[in-house]
């Protein structure tokens, strides 16, 4: 089945940047969404960012302007390039892609995401 693996976590300073990656395999063409979470303790698991299959793209109104979702051409790997982070964007980040083969969304395991102030 389909396996994905986020990569790209780390500390960082307040206005710095970071980019994670999220590799996708056994997913035989079949992902139509994908999409970038974030949770924090305490708080819910917040949608960040989605891109679909033919490209288009969404984001919270929290990142606008500052995180840009994107994909290789294949769609085996999916970006999320965070800028101007702030201290509140600090969470696990996971990605997501749902299949419409087997009608279910995978979910990684997570990366840290840390922002000191």
């Amino acid at each position: 089945q389909v396996q994905l693996v986020e990569s790209g976590g780390g500390l960082v300073q307040a206005g710095g940047s970071l980019r994670l990656s999220c590799a996708v395999s056994g997913s035989d063409h079949s992902i139509d969404l994908m999409t970038w979470n974030r949770g924090a303790p305490g708080k819910q698991r917040e949608l960040v960012a989605a891109i679909t299959s033919g490209g288009s793209t969404g984001y919270a109104d929290s990142v606008k302007g500052r995180f840009t979702i994107s994909r290789d051409n294949a769609g085996n790997t999916v970006y999320l390039q965070m800028n101007t982070l702030k201290a509140e964007d600090t969470a696990v980040y996971y990605c997501s892609a749902r299949s419409n083969k087997y009608f279910r969304t995978f979910w990684g395991q997570g990366t840290q995401v840390t922002v000191s102030s």
